[in-house]
């Protein structure tokens, strides 16, 4: 496995263990739940660790895309967003770590560990969106601003009335 294939596996975790954390946590808050709670918290520590197992394998994608064509521009923009991710990611994950100590020793400060986590798994929810998009916008050019159905549809019309003819000319030279 290379930096892209692992970065590829690693980064879809800390997007939508971010997502899934911010609502079991606030499923868990709004029960007043400490499991729940513990669970989204644990969560957000899971998420944040492979947020850094994902931000050290980038560089090594960003080259290997690079050498694959893929636009500098959109890997940088890629690259500017994840790494703002990160640090609301990493920031999550401590005070998840906080917020689990501070729950399990039932100390006074806990509810508010419990609130600022919440806040700051909403923010990166949010954020969350922009980095996978920014990301999968690398490969899957239908999902960037601007496509056009119609043009991807003209050109891929064009290319199977190629691949239709060579099979017509294929089968005509096997008879």
């Amino acid at each position: 496995m290379n930096d892209a294939h692992l970065h590829m596996v690693f980064n879809h975790f800390p997007i939508i263990g971010t997502i899934f954390g911010f609502g079991i946590l606030l499923a868990g808050i709004l029960l007043k739940n400490k499991s729940i709670q513990h669970t989204a918290f644990v969560l957000l520590i899971i998420s944040a660790i492979f947020g850094l197992l994902t931000m050290r394998t980038g560089e090594g994608a960003e080259e290997i895309a690079e050498e694959l064509g893929i636009s500098h521009d959109l890997i940088h923009e890629h690259e500017e967003i994840a790494e703002k991710f990160a640090i609301l990611l990493y920031l999550t994950g401590a005070v998840s770590l906080l917020s689990l100590i501070t729950s399990i020793k039932n100390h006074a400060k806990a509810k508010v560990f419990a609130f600022v986590t919440l806040f700051l798994s909403l923010g990166g929810a949010i954020l969350s969106k922009s980095v996978g998009t920014s990301g999968g916008e690398l490969r899957h050019t239908e999902i960037r601003d601007g496509f056009s159905a119609s043009e991807e549809n003209h050109e891929s019309t064009e290319n199977k009335g190629i691949e239709d003819h060579s099979e017509e000319n294929h089968s005509n030279h096997s008879h």
